[in-house]
């Protein structure tokens, strides 16, 4: 388990979150240039080493409560930054309405590979070229998946 010292040396390699100390010596972390008006990352960091993070609804995320808070007693290090990284990006994504005819969407990650984002009927799926790569029953579950992959929405035309 790592220290509460550890967990404070990861989280500041965030510069985008703000430290705030609230009540029994325990920190929060916030970002403030989310999207919604939850701001909050890290929740309550405790010096015993518990604490939690926000992953709202990621569907990574099973086991988060039914805040969207997710317990990193037991966080390793890596698991923790992955989490971070996580929170930051839904806070920073904004959710987009489903529209009334069929979506189709150009997603790109850092290799520059290409996934095409298509909504057919009631699915939202995802081709790498002409083959079906994953299927997803919301837009919001779909964008998830691609957004933790490390892929982003190509800007339309």
């Amino acid at each position: 388990m790592l220290t509460f010292e550890e967990k404070e040396a990861i989280i500041q390699e965030f510069p985008e979150l703000t430290r705030k100390e609230v009540s029994l010596k325990r920190v929060n972390y916030h970002y403030e240039e989310s999207l919604y008006e939850k701001t909050t990352v890290i929740y309550h960091l405790h010096p015993n080493g518990n604490g939690f993070v926000y992953v709202g609804d990621l569907p990574q995320y099973e086991e988060a409560n039914d805040k969207g808070l997710l317990n990193i007693r037991e966080a390793s290090a890596d698991e923790l930054r992955q989490l971070i990284k996580d929170s930051i990006a839904y806070l920073a994504t904004e959710e987009e309405e489903v529209a009334e005819e069929e979506v189709e969407e150009e997603w790109k990650n850092k290799e520059n590979s290409k996934l095409t984002l298509l909504q057919e009927d009631e699915m939202w799926n995802i081709y790498h070229g002409y083959n079906l790569e994953e299927s997803f029953g919301s837009y919001a579950e779909a964008k998830a998946y691609l957004l933790e992959e490390g892929f982003r929405k190509v800007a339309s035309k």
